[in-house]
């Protein structure tokens, strides 16, 4: 079976959240089904990550010893970056054992094909997020930023979230949605495969006509203290699956 989940938003604010992730990882890393298994997070696991070297936050060691954990039991662990944690690196890889994914990343099956993408790229109508998006993802400004004190980091970081909250209260539902133009052109460039994609935290089923060829786009749930949701393919067919506490 092959999962894909996105938007869990986990820190220390949403225990909830984070024992139903928990719970999930210890259910499909089980050893009877492990590597059987795939699971592929599409990006915005953490609220934040000002970088590796925070990895020894307790909330993060417990989130991490969790997934290397499900990888040691076998379970095949892969991760995009979100748009609240892009500076995920490979220190982070290897301490919870899994692998970082390009966005976009193309999944073919025996039986499917799939292009995954946490989906913050094809937001095109926010302009304003569009460029900040691309200064925050070169280098030379990832360098910089890294270069701070953890404690300035931790601090920048919270005033961004602040500020994105609030600039997401005085914006239309169309600027933080895919740009449909823009989609459509995605799924021709891919080859009209089944898109897979989160951060919008509007669930549902598309239904997209591409030069006459019909093609689906699921988008997946953000997750909640009381709720999350995941997505999973059998080979035959693509089911949501609720997630509650136990």
């Amino acid at each position: 079976m092959i999962y894909f989940i996105s938007d869990l938003h986990l820190s220390p604010r949403t225990p909830g959240a984070i024992r139903l992730f928990k719970a999930f990882l210890a259910r499909i890393a089980h050893p009877d089904v492990a590597r059987n298994n795939r699971l592929y997070l599409l990006g915005d696991c953490f609220e934040t990550w000002v970088g590796d070297d925070d990895m020894e936050d307790p909330c993060h060691q417990e989130i991490i010893a969790a997934l290397a954990q499900a990888s040691a039991a076998g379970l095949a662990i892969h991760l995009q970056h979100g748009n609240r944690d892009f500076l995920l690196g490979q220190d982070f890889a290897r301490a919870a054992g899994l692998t970082l994914l390009p966005d976009p990343y193309v999944l073919s099956t025996p039986q499917w094909q799939f292009v995954l993408s946490h989906g913050d790229a094809l937001c095109t109508d926010d302009e304003a997020y569009q460029q900040f998006r691309a200064q925050t993802r070169r280098p030379d400004w990832q360098a910089a930023f890294l270069a701070k004190p953890l404690r300035e980091r931790l601090a920048i970081a919270a005033q961004l979230r602040q500020q994105s909250e609030a600039a997401k209260r005085e914006k239309s539902a169309y600027l933080m949605d895919l740009n449909p133009g823009e989609t459509d052109d995605f799924l021709r460039q891919h080859g009209y495969a089944t898109f897979i994609h989160g951060h919008t935290h509007q669930p549902a089923t598309h239904d997209h006509i591409v030069d006459g060829i019909h093609v689906e786009r699921w988008v997946l749930a953000d997750w909640s203290e009381d709720r999350g949701e995941a997505l999973s393919w059998d080979g035959a067919q693509l089911r949501r699956e609720s997630l509650l506490p136990s």
